[in-house]
């Protein structure tokens, strides 16, 4: 391999950790600062700030991340589970997705953060979508049900407290739902 190629090869690969160790070390605490979370990855901070020059840039990164790998977890909850266990296990992967992404607060309120922001909701809305499609031919869900509605609905999920009984709380949310959605 060429070095250039794999110089970038590294850079990539780089980039991908740093962004898997953002997110963990951000669920943990939301107030991790980036030489924490260069030093939990094992790379300098010089290394961090030439991929994320400011605090904002890696979170709006980490976001943009955390969507697309929601999305395309779609496809695998599909093959793994019936199509409406897979709506219920999509919906808790995506209730502690959100309560991360709160817990930055005020991280996510910049200009640019609201437009990265605002452009997850067509790939989120097309996963539930793609869900909804599954369950109704399935036969499991009504057809015509709004993915906009479902995930307003749904959005109680994250506003349930962390723990076992915010888990049973959003196990007895989803039956409420679910049961709303059958033909």
């Amino acid at each position: 391999m060429p070095e250039a190629s794999r110089q970038r090869a590294d850079a990539l690969k780089n980039r991908e950790l740093i962004l898997q160790v953002a997110h963990d070390a951000l669920t943990e605490s939301p107030d991790a600062s980036l030489n924490s979370i260069a030093k939990r990855a094992g790379i300098g901070p010089g290394t961090l700030y030439r991929h994320f020059p400011t605090r904002e840039a890696l979170l709006l990164e980490v976001h943009q991340h955390g969507i697309d790998r929601l999305t395309d977890a779609v496809s695998d909850a599909l093959a793994a589970q019936p199509p409406l266990e897979a709506l219920r296990t999509w919906f808790i992967t995506l209730t502690g997705y959100v309560r991360i992404k709160h817990g930055l607060g005020e991280a996510l309120h910049s200009a640019a953060a609201k437009d990265v922001i605002s452009a997850s909701w067509p790939p989120v809305t097309a996963a539930v979508q793609r869900l909804l499609d599954a369950c109704v031919e399935a036969g499991e869900v009504r057809p015509g049900i709004d993915p906009v509605d479902v995930i307003m609905l749904l959005s109680c999920l994250w506003r349930t407290p962390d723990g076992p009984e915010g888990a049973a709380q959003v196990d007895r949310l989803l039956d409420l739902a679910i049961e709303g959605f059958r033909p």
